[in-house]
């Protein structure tokens, strides 16, 4: 799994914009005014081959009482808990205060691995002005402090990797081969009865289900083997609007669930039928499509409906889950038995897809036909020329087209080829990324 780091200290320390740079996005809002950031932001990153979780959190005041700064250090403590290592960021300018000392205290009664970062030194990481920058914090007792600016990623890199350095470097799976063991992550709101769908599965109460939501709170695997292929299924906690989350140790198992979703092959997204399709299912879906995780929906709970109300049921599932067209569509009941082995061979048949080799020659034939058919529009006076295609990856596919003037193919024609290249070779349960790659064009600079 990957490492889960949290970045702690005071308000406008910088922890946000470090969050951003650590991610390379702009996900996590960065104004200079203190408390901007209040809930745990989670968010993806890598320094060289090695992937881990960063978490943002509020300015940490352990000495609140009551009122929203408690509720922050509370959502601090959380990370904190669920870490495996933290990045305590300190304000260089400012220097050390009776607050980073306090915070520092209860980093070294948590036991936790922890880095100071001290933040702000714009040009000075290096510099022999930075000892003298750092002397006051190695008072924390934290270990010797990394000058950074995370404005400018100054130092950042190798506070990074300074973290990192204590854990263990895994060796990155090898996508070109399918997994000895497929890995199908369970995952949907509360109750929707995914622990009932493993107990199913396997034959035994191997995990508890009850009719209550929150049961699960952590990503539980189990081995099983179906139809003469291994698994392992993880059962996870169900995720739920950021409003409605409210026991610390259920957001102890957000993190864990992103995880399973990122570290699987195949998601089985599960949906309650007597429940309205919400936003909350679309969030997730969208999360599971940008991971290029295979996927198979699976309706719950569909042995008591009425014909009108499947019928409303499977119109709302084209209205807000549209997107996931490419996906497999199952109504089951998991309490009683009822559609688990068609949902299985639509699992095993997104895995086949995940993981299926597309030959160049195939896939630069399936291309020249579909531009026969269908040619680019034009842009402006040119149209774009695609040549030939080849597979740049699995698990998603990935379908790398050559040619000139591809930046100025539109979404709706890289939808089109989306569409016939799932045809021609059966891509059904996985998402699928078109990448172009534009050659120049040697009569650009003839003379006119």
């Amino acid at each position: 799994m990957k490492p889960v780091i949290a970045i702690v200290g005071r308000p406008n320390v910088g922890k946000s914009t470090l969050f951003n740079r650590l991610t390379r996005s702009r996900d996590a809002l960065v104004a200079d005014l203190p408390g901007l950031t209040r809930d745990r932001h989670y968010g993806e990153g890598r320094v060289g081959g090695r992937p881990y979780l960063v978490v943002d959190t509020g300015g940490f005041e352990p000495i609140a009482k009551d009122g929203i700064f408690h509720a922050m250090a509370q959502q601090t403590l959380q990370a904190i808990a669920e870490a495996d290592a933290v990045v305590f960021v300190v304000d260089g300018r400012q220097g050390l205060t009776p607050q980073d000392e306090i915070i520092a205290d209860r980093l070294r009664k948590s036991g936790v691995r922890a880095t100071v970062a001290v933040n702000k030194a714009e040009g000075m990481t290096g510099d022999s002005r930075s000892a003298m920058l750092t002397a006051d914090f190695h008072r924390l007792g934290l270990g010797d402090p990394c000058v950074i600016s995370s404005a400018h990623g100054d130092g950042v890199v190798e506070m990074i990797e300074t973290v990192l350095a204590d854990f263990p470097e895994e060796e990155e799976a090898d996508d070109s081969e399918r997994p000895r063991r497929t890995k199908i992550a369970i995952v949907g709101r509360p109750n929707v009865g995914k622990s009932t769908l493993i107990n199913t599965l396997v034959g035994e109460q191997r995990v508890i289900a009850f009719d209550m939501p929150g049961t699960t709170r952590d990503a539980i695997e189990v081995e099983f083997d179906h139809a003469d292929r291994p698994y392992t299924l993880i059962d996870t906690a169900g995720l739920r609007r950021r409003g409605k989350v409210f026991e610390a140790v259920e957001k102890f198992s957000v993190v864990k669930t992103l995880q399973a979703i990122a570290d699987t092959n195949v998601v089985v997204l599960m949906l309650d039928a007597q429940q309205e399709i919400s936003d909350q299912d679309a969030h997730i879906a969208g999360f599971v499509v940008e991971q290029g995780r295979a996927v198979v929906l699976a309706v719950n709970k569909w042995d008591g409906l009425d014909e009108d109300k499947r019928d409303w049921v499977k119109r709302e599932m084209a209205r807000k889950l549209g997107f996931m067209d490419f996906a497999k569509l199952h109504f089951i009941s998991a309490l009683h038995n009822r559609g688990i082995g068609a949902l299985m061979k639509s699992v095993a048949g997104a895995c086949d897809a995940a993981f299926r080799k597309l030959s160049t020659p195939k896939l630069t034939r399936a291309l020249q036909d579909a531009v026969a058919h269908q040619a680019p529009p034009r842009h402006g006076l040119s149209r774009p020329k695609p040549r030939y295609a080849h597979q740049g990856g699995m698990n998603p596919p990935i379908v790398v087209i050559h040619g000139t003037g591809l930046g100025n193919v539109p979404a709706h024609y890289t939808r089109f080829l989306e569409g016939r290249f799932r045809k021609q070779f059966a891509l059904e349960g996985t998402p699928l990324r078109i990448e172009y790659r534009s050659t120049a064009n040697p009569f650009d600079d003839r003379d006119r």
